[in-house]
Formats: structure tokens, C-alpha cells, sequence
């Protein structure tokens, strides 16, 4: 069984040089939205994103994690995917989108299972190449969106 790196007394951590993980995950509120808990910076921007587009009268609405999708007949393993946002188009359509800097294994388990258990969702990923583009309009947006406290 091994330890997890938080787990290690300080001393030992900062002999062999290491730093416990930092998790960027934080509440914040976006336009009318209730507020959120953000598991990253760059899903709270992509709220930003889509907050935009809904005002602009692009999309009707956008939800961030509204639902949990449950793969029945898997007993170990990967059981369950949570994706991070439902945008709903004009056209009344969804489309969920999964905000990953980094696919993993477990992710791609995930992606496997739903094209299997629920092959009608459509999935956008979006990941680094969206974000080298877009992060500094995000950014821009951030005032105009956030409700500060």
C-alpha cells in the first residue's frame, strides 16, 4: 500500500525535493449563474467563454456539470462520467464538453464508455490547443462575467 505525497511528514518531502500537489479548484460565480465550484482555472474560463456566447444570443444556455452518467453494467473500475459543461444550442440540441489539459487513461476510459453506453451524447473535448487560442480572451471577458464577493 503505498502513500500518497500529502501524506509525508514535511521533512522527508523537502530532503528528496518534492512539493504536494497544487489543486486549483475554487468557488466563483458567473453572470446570473449560482456560484460554482471550479476543479481548474481553465473550466472557470470556458464558463466565461460560454457565458459570453450566451449573451451574445448564440447558445441558449450552458450548465456546468449537470449530470452524471452511470454505466450499468461495469462493476470495477471507471462506473461513472461526470462531464463539466451542457451547452444547449439555438436549435434546442446539447452538447457536453469535457475540459482536459491532459487525457489519461481513466479519461479515455471514460470516453469509451459513454460511445458505448450512450452513443446519441456528443462530447467536445477541449484542451490546450483551445486554450492557446482563446485563454487571453477568456481572460479579457473575466470582469465583464465574474460576480466578485
Amino acid at each position: 500500500m503505498g502513500l500518497h505525497i500529502s501524506q509525508l511528514p514535511h521533512a522527508v518531502k523537502n530532503k528528496l525535493g518534492l512539493k504536494d500537489p497544487v489543486h486549483k479548484q475554487f468557488w466563483a460565480q458567473i453572470g446570473s449563474k449560482n456560484p460554482i465550484y471550479f476543479r481548474s482555472s481553465w473550466e472557470y474560463y470556458y464558463a466565461i467563454f460560454l457565458e459570453q456566447l450566451r449573451t451574445e444570443g448564440k447558445i441558449i444556455d450552458w450548465k456546468h456539470e449537470p449530470k452524471c452518467f452511470w454505466f450499468e453494467n461495469i462493476k470495477r473500475g471507471v462506473r461513472s462520467y461526470l462531464p463539466d459543461f451542457c451547452v444547449t444550442h439555438l436549435n434546442g440540441d446539447e452538447e457536453w464538453a469535457e475540459v482536459k489539459g491532459y487525457y489519461d487513461s481513466k479519461s479515455k476510459t471514460k470516453m469509451k464508455r459513454m460511445a458505448k453506453y450512450y452513443p446519441k451524447i456528443k462530447i467536445r473535448l477541449v484542451g490546450t490547443e483551445w486554450f492557446k487560442k482563446n485563454l487571453k480572451a477568456c481572460k479579457a471577458l473575466e470582469s465583464i462575467f465574474v460576480i466578485k464577493n
